[in-house]
């Protein structure tokens, strides 16, 4: 698919932004990016405008485009919503044949072994998303599934941070991943919620009150 120089740039901004390459705090010029990208300095204006309207960035003029750090309190709030969202899916799919999931899951995890071993943190954080978005998908509720996926962003940037934050536990969210996948299997809900729990309170570090 072919892409104008504006869809291009914002797509190329973005996805630094989510991935972790263009952190929260940090002053970019359209000159900087766009002799990077090797376009003019029009279209890498628009594609600041757009995001800037997303709410990614805060334009100064003569002063270049801020990207916006992750507000106070939104990792809390994400990382509720998506306890909610991810243990009714994981409820109802005790109901359900999990086995094609499950192998979705398992390949999921070991190539994210794969990756944490050759130091690929960036394609592992886009992952983790990939894994709990999975139960969640196979539950069969499009609503749950739609409203999840409007924390997608969010929640790759989380993810993103926290991984580049905390190299080092890339194999213990590996193992957590294993463990939330076996509670899936066994169909046991009550033990997930647990283990969910405990997973975003230490990948994110955050203290998740009320759960």
């Amino acid at each position: 698919m072919t892409y104008s120089s504006a869809e291009r740039a914002y797509r190329e901004v973005k996805e630094r932004i989510l991935g972790g390459a263009l952190p929260g705090g940090e002053l970019i010029s359209e000159g900087e990016v766009a002799a990077d990208l090797g376009t003019s300095r029009t279209p890498v204006r628009e594609a600041f405008l757009r995001l800037e309207a997303e709410g990614w960035m805060r334009l100064y003029p003569k002063r270049g485009a801020l990207v916006v750090p992750v507000p106070p309190g939104e990792a809390e709030h994400v990382a509720h919503a998506r306890y909610v969202v991810e243990t009714a899916a994981v409820r109802a799919l005790a109901t359900l044949d999990r086995t094609a999931l499950l192998a979705e899951l398992r390949s999921v995890i070991e190539s994210q072994r794969e990756l944490a071993a050759a130091g690929d943190l960036e394609q592992f954080a886009a992952l983790d998303t990939e894994f709990h978005r999975g139960a969640v998908a196979a539950a069969g509720n499009p609503l749950l599934t739609g409203f999840y996926d409007s924390l997608r962003e969010r929640q790759r940037r989380m993810n993103s941070l926290a991984v580049q934050r905390r190299s080092g536990n890339a194999a213990q969210i590996v193992a957590e991943h294993a463990r939330l996948a076996d509670a899936i299997e066994s169909g046991d809900a009550d033990g997930f919620a647990v283990l969910l729990v405990e997973h975003l309170s230490g990948v994110h570090q955050l203290e998740l009150r009320g759960l």
